[in-house]
């Protein structure tokens, strides 16, 4: 049985959250979009380094409906080469400076290094995205200083060893909800407010399938933090698994899986198919919302 959505984002600390000069309303979920500017992204590697094209697809996922562009330098996917702090800045400092100049779109930074957080929220970035929750040196003081919301996300491993049989020793759902708490009250000592905090399960780092399935099903654990749940599954190896899908063909999984991790209390989906899942969303959200869908539009829409 799930908790009620709506009386998670009742108990929810952050219902809007300052992203340097945006404001984000979160009392109902957002879809954030991904802009990967890596030559070895799993989905879209290569297809966004030329600025010009950068710029085009972050328009168009704004046009959909994306409430945040998420800016990557540095692949992520299971088995990825690290890459310096020099040249992830180089890839990623060009997109961000031009998606805030030229569309004034909220910008998120999906990064580890700290001169890459200074920089990009000095040219304008509104949220630092980081799956290593701020653990490599130097990271979480550059978070502090940015002033800016971070996402803190639960993996086991590094990308270039965390699927080879990743194991857990309790249930999943437990270990993640105590890896994040731990991690909340570490960034809170070291100046972190945490009215600046978001959370994110972390699928498919360092898990199997079944660990994936199980964490979302008991998803609504995480709700005791009272922090907004960032949740990426977009496109991900757990979906072909299960339905034998390569990535090019796993819309329609991610979209099902969209829509159970808002009624779990998703604030945020990251995704790569951006106007799909605005769709999926706001179906979700009219359904567990009673009284939020008047006149044929939204309510949330009009007062946003």
């Amino acid at each position: 049985m799930t908790s009620n959505p709506a009386s998670y984002r009742a108990t929810n600390e952050v219902s809007h959250l300052r992203c340097g000069r945006h404001w984000l309303d979160l009392s109902f979920p957002r879809v954030m979009g991904i802009l990967n500017v890596t030559p070895d992204s799993f989905s879209d590697g290569g297809q966004h380094n030329a600025l010009d094209d950068a710029l085009r697809h972050a328009e168009q996922m704004l046009a959909q409906g994306a409430a945040i562009i998420d800016v990557g330098g540095e692949s992520t996917r299971p088995g990825a080469a690290s890459v310096s702090e020099q040249e992830e800045l180089d890839r990623v400092a060009p997109v961000v400076e031009a998606l805030v100049r030229e569309l004034d779109a909220l910008v998120s930074v999906d990064t580890s290094s700290a001169q890459v957080i200074r920089e990009t929220s000095a040219l304008g970035a509104g949220m630092i995205n980081d799956v290593r929750s701020l653990e490599r040196e130097g990271a979480l003081a550059a978070a502090a200083a940015s002033a800016l919301p971070v996402c803190l996300m639960h993996r086991q491993g590094e990308p270039q060893t965390m699927q080879q049989s990743p194991h857990y020793s309790r249930p999943i759902e437990t270990e993640v909800a105590e890896y994040l708490a731990k991690r909340i009250e570490e960034c809170e000592a070291a100046g972190l407010k945490r009215h600046r905090l978001l959370i994110d399960p972390g699928f498919g780092f360092g898990k199997t399938v079944e660990h994936n399935l199980r964490l979302l099903k008991r998803m609504d654990t995480l709700q005791a933090l009272a922090l907004p749940l960032l949740v990426g599954m977009s496109r991900k190896s757990m979906i072909g698994k299960v339905l034998g899908r390569p990535v090019e063909e796993r819309l329609h999984g991610g979209l099902a899986l969209s829509a159970l991790a808002v009624e779990r209390g998703a604030s945020i989906l990251r995704v790569h198919d951006v106007g799909a899942t605005v769709d999926a969303v706001n179906m979700t959200w009219a359904v567990l919302q009673e009284g939020c869908f008047q006149d044929g539009s939204f309510k949330h829409q009009e007062e946003a």
